[in-house]
């Protein structure tokens, strides 16, 4: 574990994503998340995602910045303050209608997802803002022993919440995460190996959930044919697109949710490559999923002549 208080909080951010993405996966299965991992995510969440973490930052890191010149009121903190209340009341909804869910109560299992989706949206954007603006602004005006102070105020902190907090909350994660894991022949592989597979294929993907939200892309902080920003990951993916393309996206949105078509495909020549872009739709047992997209550099594949013998 980190001794920065920054790597710290977004290795927490991290670790809780993982716990939202397997609780995506499963409200996407059709028999929706078991109680048990309801129970186990809610434990995190309420626990450790709101209070723990969020009590870190509120008591010990935005007190500092605050005196070190970055206003509570009118800025930057101001914003993650608010989404905090907004975290708190949407995990306290999201808390009865679990424990409904848990206790045998199916009925509560769309407000149970719908409420979920809020929560981890909020979450999601809300991650994206302290990684990319609040933190680095803080790390231009703490001093080294401010930001000791903030470390011991973090494990003062999780002392609150029994001993070992930090790496207890992170096995249950572990946990949660695993449940989520990829089936078919995928099963068993780390979340860890399964991203560094799919960033060393040669091909750029890009995958926009059934409601066309972005959701992944690989070779993050890689060379790209087409250059993606985290922060487009939560947002609709109309806002990815220019105007004079943007009705072509949607029509082959509309025709993969209809079942009507599902590859669609284009090639250009850009920055002096040709260009190939596939998009397909992602089904399970008919059932649409999203879309999912396949950028790759084919110049060199259509100079192949002849053969090339794997010993050659």
């Amino acid at each position: 574990m980190s001794s920065r208080w920054n790597e710290q909080l977004m290795e927490d951010h991290r670790t809780t994503e993982r716990v939202l993405a397997a609780m995506r996966k499963a409200f996407a299965e059709a028999s929706g998340p078991s109680p048990e991992l309801v129970r186990d995510a809610l434990d995190y969440l309420v626990e450790y995602a709101d209070r723990c973490h969020n009590q870190k930052e509120e008591q010990h890191l935005f007190p500092l910045i605050e005196r070190r010149g970055i206003p509570r009121h009118g800025g930057p903190l101001a914003v993650m303050l608010q989404e905090h209340e907004s975290a708190k009341r949407l995990i306290a909804k999201l808390g009865s209608a679990g424990r409904m869910f848990v206790a045998g109560d199916r009925s509560s299992l769309a407000e149970l997802g719908r409420v979920f989706e809020e929560y981890a949206a909020l979450l999601q954007d809300h991650y994206w803002k302290e990684n990319d603006i609040l933190y680095p602004a803080a790390l231009r005006v703490l001093t080294p022993e401010d930001e000791a102070a903030i470390v011991a105020g973090f494990a003062a902190q999780e002392a609150l919440s029994g001993p070992d907090t930090r790496a207890r909350y992170y096995a249950l994660a572990e946990r949660i995460a695993n449940t989520g894991q990829v089936e078919d022949l995928s099963f068993g592989l780390e979340r860890e190996v399964l991203a560094a597979i799919l960033n060393t294929m040669p091909v750029e993907i890009s995958f926009v959930d059934a409601n066309d939200t972005v959701r992944y892309f690989s070779h993050e902080n890689q060379a790209k044919i087409f250059p993606r920003l985290r922060s487009a990951i939560g947002t609709p993916v109309q806002n990815c697109h220019p105007e004079k393309s943007l009705h072509m996206v949607e029509q082959i949105l509309r025709e993969f949710k209809a079942g009507t078509r599902n590859v669609s495909e284009f090639w250009l020549d850009f920055q002096g490559k040709k260009v190939h872009v596939r998009y397909f739709a992602v089904r399970r047992d008919g059932r649409y999923l999203g879309t999912l997209e396949v950028v790759q550099d084919v110049t060199e594949i259509q100079s192949l002549r002849g053969e090339k013998r794997l010993l050659d």
